[in-house]
């Protein structure tokens, strides 16, 4: 191979990478210098110049001119008789360069040359993916879903860099077809086996604080400041926000009119609800909001234990549970306390029975359905409508109708 030949390869190469000049120049001289050790022994009295735009690359070796028998070290030192042959006015105590010729390597050294320069340029190019990826940790990205798999989802972006969306990672109810565009937030990048691995996340509550970011300016700007984000990914959100300035209000900044801020980031999370919540440092306020939509009568916090036992009608607990217990979970994680819901003490709720002490006339999977929406007594399940009972626990009519008449029937007797 020329010299020309191999210069010109690796300035085509420079251009697909998007590598830049100086630092091709450079890892060019660098394999250089490596071979000229392993030829040698040394390489400090060697030029290498390189020019890609030209695609030269020159190598002069430096020897001093010394006396004829008074050559000590080859590599360095050359002979005045011999020095004279390359150039007839030379004298003792110059400096001879001379220009080494690609021809001078032998095949094997320029195929080991070759494939130096590959894995040099391919390990520098995953450092600069490795580099700039691990600065938009935080950051959204948009790609372009090149491959889905059950486990995880590949994602291009517009420099055809490969990142990962996993399953973990993916709201429940995401579904991909190759080609479609993909939004979601760097969420760590490693390196594995010398390859940068960049993961990406729908589920994490800095996908959510980034999209009100974009949403809403007043954040943007630090005017408003999400105090804690808490997510269910594709069921619920509970967000925390603060305003230093009174003449903005937090909560209605960010909902915008009639929604128009928050509707394209639920559409975006997959109608995930999102609530959004005014910091208050008052601990039992803050708990009261968090559990809105249910209406409270009283808080007992218990703050050694980081607990807090609520109180409410009986009418309220499942809207304090939520479906599946969202809505409480939420509210625990956000406040930092252990939430304990109790019925008020309530002269009509004193006799009331364990829904679980039915299990003899009602099935088990009816008497979880009513307890996941928050009602574990028989008083609680007669005090919504039946509507409410075939809407909220996804119950067939008929069902309900008869968990109403078994319940019913107890208090009868």
């Amino acid at each position: 191979m020329k010299t020309t030949d191999l210069i010109n390869s690796f300035a085509e190469f420079k251009e697909l990478k998007n590598i830049d000049r100086e630092t091709l120049m450079h890892i060019l001289e660098e394999v250089f210098r490596a071979t000229l050790i392993k030829r040698y022994g040394t390489e400090d009295n060697f030029d290498i110049i390189v020019n890609i735009d030209k695609g030269d690359l020159e190598i002069f070796r430096n020897r001093l001119i010394v006396e004829d028998g008074q050559v000590n070290d080859p590599q360095r030192e050359i002979a005045y008789s011999e020095a004279i042959k390359i150039e007839s006015d030379f004298e003792v105590g110059e400096e001879l360069s001379e220009p080494l010729k690609m021809s001078d390597f032998g095949r094997r050294e320029i195929l080991s040359i070759r494939q130096n320069l590959v894995g040099k340029i391919q390990d520098y190019e995953k450092s600069l993916i490795f580099q700039k990826y691990k600065e938009k940790v935080g950051e959204i990205v948009v790609g372009e879903v090149y491959q889905p798999w059950n486990k995880e989802i590949l994602v291009v972006d517009d420099e055809k860099i490969e990142l990962t969306l996993p399953k973990s990672e993916q709201i429940p109810s995401d579904r991909y077809r190759k080609g479609d565009t993909l939004r979601a937030v760097v969420l760590k990048v490693e390196m594995r086996n010398n390859n940068p691995v960049i993961i990406l996340s729908r589920t994490s509550p800095i996908f959510l604080e980034r999209l009100l970011e974009a949403e809403v300016p007043e954040i943007y700007d630090g005017l408003i400041t999400i105090r804690n984000i808490v997510r269910e990914p594709g069921e619920r959100a509970k967000v925390v926000v603060e305003s230093y300035d009174d003449r903005i209000d937090p909560v209605g900044s960010c909902v915008g009119v009639k929604g128009a801020r928050i509707h394209g980031i639920v559409r975006e999370l997959r109608n995930e609800s999102i609530d959004v919540i005014n910091y208050t440092p008052r601990m039992d306020v803050l708990i009261q909001r968090a559990l809105n939509p249910a209406k409270i009568s009283s808080i007992k916090l218990l703050e050694d234990a980081k607990k807090a036992e609520v109180f409410m009608d009986p009418d309220q607990v499942s809207l304090a549970i939520g479906k599946g217990g969202h809505n409480i979970k939420l509210a625990g994680r956000l406040v930092g306390y252990e939430i304990e819901v109790y019925r008020s003490s309530d002269e009509g709720y004193e006799d009331d029975v364990d829904l679980r002490e039915f299990n003899d006339e009602i099935d088990q999977w009816v008497i979880d359905q009513l307890i996941e929406m928050g009602c574990d007594t028989a008083k609680s399940v007669l005090a919504l409508s039946k509507q409410d009972l075939v809407n909220r626990a996804d119950l067939e009519e008929e069902t309900v109708d008869e968990v109403i008449r078994i319940l019913k029937a107890e208090f009868e007797d």
